[in-house]
């Protein structure tokens, strides 16, 4: 059973996401003028205090952030940003932020990014 191949160049007779694509071009209009951040608004905090933790977390290492004076909403926005950024897991506990593993380093260049004026690091 052979097939017989197509001329060159001749358009295929059936294409079966024509219609598709005609429908997804209404569903995705173009882009949109992008608002500012709400974490760009604000003024950033002068000061942060980043070290490394192992007592009492059985041996692990975690990367604490002290010092960091944000309004809550704006902390929050803060914290999963850096998480994301990061690819690691983190909470906010008292106005502290705990990460997962040793990130100072990575953490001190996202917050001077940020606009963070004085960064300590320790431990």
């Amino acid at each position: 059973m052979s097939k017989k191949p197509l001329p060159q160049g001749a358009p295929l007779a059936h294409q079966p996401f024509a219609a598709l694509s005609k429908r997804m071009g209404a569903l995705r209009p173009g882009p949109e003028p992008e608002a500012p951040s709400p974490i760009h608004l604000a003024r950033p905090p002068l000061r942060a205090v980043i070290k490394l933790e192992r007592k009492g977390r059985h041996g692990k290492e975690v990367t604490v952030v002290e010092q960091l004076e944000l309004e809550a909403g704006q902390a929050g926005l803060w914290l999963h940003d850096l998480k994301a950024a990061l690819g690691c897991g983190g909470v906010a506990r008292d106005g502290v932020w705990i990460l997962q593993g040793d990130q100072r380093l990575r953490v001190r260049e996202w917050l001077v990014a940020r606009g963070v004026d004085r960064v300590s690091v320790s431990g």
